[in-house]
């Protein structure tokens, strides 16, 4: 018999005769009442077994975790909380789960404890709601641009150039590690390696994209990209994926447009898609918040977060607007910033972010024109000759989640700046082409997918909003 997901039994209008229905035991007490999931719902089937006509041993393995098959029928329940239950003809063991071993037993766990049993987490309602709402962000963000006829372009995930001149890649290589071949002046020889070159894990498509967008009009990259920065805190992965849209002749005000109308769009697509879920996370947050120390608690809860994105325009300051606003605020004048803003060039850090957001424009903001000594160097330079074109959009609790920029077009202008920084030309020769070759204005931004899960999920650590986070020491799984 053909089995039916445990969301459209519990969705159901009427009862059904001769049901099927398979999953996963979360609890079974009183050798009778089963509580069934099958991971099509935050919500659990409560099946009524007749336990004085169903076999001992049989009712030994219904254990937590263990996996069952059961047949019967679909009536309304007798007790309450649930509207319909599953009357139980028949019960078969697909799997056992010995309960002195299974580590998810149904009681609170730690989230430390949970990353350790990664393989397993999903199984329980916190990691089972966040990898749904995941899942649906990720088919939002593909819908959103498909339906705006941009083209979806996988850039390399090995590559030889480094987009944001950081240095922090993972390196590939072929070579025996212990004895590469090396120069006459005694440096590794790339040229004996596979690519023939010094080759890296990404840490964006963007500059790919750039030249597919020179052509194309409109593209987006989503992808994983790399970073073999040595951060153990819980706002950084080693892998991470990214979503970074590329348009032509769209100069920083059309970025910006593009950036809001798409974080609203996938947030919107999201209380859409998952209400029961982020209903149970928004209450797991609530009661998280208990706990904390009243000057620690958020003023907002979950789902007032995500429509406070929704219901306000986002508020665009420069970035010299915001130094004097963050200089001249009550927390930089009595030193309560970790950080104190004291002149203009500074690069704000989340807590400067979080009271632009929080405390001076209830809204979110688009902070634009930054110093160009802080940003890249791809990034469009301004006629002061000190700013350059970027934007980075900041949310309540969580600060930057969107950075991007109008790109710089002309090429003696980049060319000087890649100087300056001690990018080599001969590396980005193709990058260069785009300008060499039909250049024009064009801007794009990049969103972290797990900083967007994070905001929508309300957790936070981005190793919880990935299936098996990769970290400083940590590679499991």
């Amino acid at each position: 018999m053909k089995h039916t997901k445990v969301k459209d039994l519990l969705n159901s209008t009427k009862p059904i005769d001769g049901i099927s229905v398979k999953g996963w035991v979360r609890t079974f007490r009183n050798n009778q009442f089963l509580a069934l999931n099958d991971g099509s719902i935050i919500h659990n089937i409560q099946c009524v077994i007749d336990f004085e006509n169903t076999p001992a041993e049989t009712l030994k393995r219904i254990t937590t975790g263990a996996a069952v098959a059961i047949n019967g029928n679909l009536v309304e329940s007798k007790g309450s909380g649930q509207q319909f239950e599953i009357q139980v003809t028949q019960l078969e063991i697909l799997g056992d789960s010995d309960p002195e071993k299974y580590p998810i037993q149904p009681k609170k766990h730690s989230l430390e404890f949970l990353r350790e049993n990664a393989h397993l987490r999903v199984r329980t309602n916190s990691f089972g709601a966040i990898m749904r709402v995941r899942s649906v962000l990720s088919f939002a963000v593909h819908h959103y641009f498909q339906d705006r006829g941009f083209v979806y372009v996988n850039t390399p995930i090995i590559t030889g150039s480094d987009a944001e001149g950081a240095g922090e890649m993972f390196h590939v290589t072929s070579l025996p590690i212990g004895n590469p071949p090396k120069t006459e002046e005694g440096n590794v020889d790339y040229k004996e390696d596979f690519f023939g070159k010094e080759t890296n894990l990404t840490v964006s498509g963007q500059l790919e994209a750039e030249t597919f967008a020179m052509a194309l009009g409109q593209v987006y990259t989503f992808g994983p990209t790399f970073r073999a920065e040595n951060s153990n805190t819980s706002r950084h992965l080693a892998e991470f994926w990214m979503i970074e849209p590329e348009v032509a002749f769209n100069d920083l005000d059309a970025n910006m447009d593009l950036a809001e109308d798409f974080i609203k769009y996938v947030i919107r697509y999201a209380l859409e898609k998952c209400p029961e879920d982020l209903t149970f996370l928004n209450q797991r947050l609530k009661d998280e918040e208990k706990n904390k120390p009243m000057a620690e608690r958020s003023e907002m809860s979950l789902l007032e977060k995500l429509r406070f994105v929704l219901e306000n325009n986002f508020k665009r300051v420069s970035y010299t607007e915001a130094i004097d606003i963050l200089k001249n605020c009550k927390p930089n004048k009595k030193k309560k910033f970790n950080y104190i803003i004291e002149e203009w060039g500074a690069d704000l850090q989340s807590e400067h972010e979080r009271y632009l957001v929080e405390k001076h424009f209830n809204s979110p903001v688009i902070l634009f024109d930054y110093p160009a000594d802080i940003k890249a160097f791809y990034m469009r330079l301004n006629d002061d000759n000190k700013t350059v074109r970027a934007m980075d959009i900041l949310f309540p609790g969580i600060g930057e989640i969107v950075g991007g920029s109008q790109r710089e077009e002309r090429l003696d202008v980049l060319q000087q700046k890649m100087a300056e920084l001690g990018v080599d030309e001969e590396e980005l020769k193709w990058y260069l082409d785009t300008r060499r070759f039909g250049s024009a204005v064009h801007s794009g931004f990049g969103l972290g997918f797990e900083r967007l899960v994070l905001f929508v999920t309300g957790m936070g650590n981005i190793r919880d909003v990935i299936p098996f986070p990769r970290t400083p020491q940590n590679a499991d799984f």
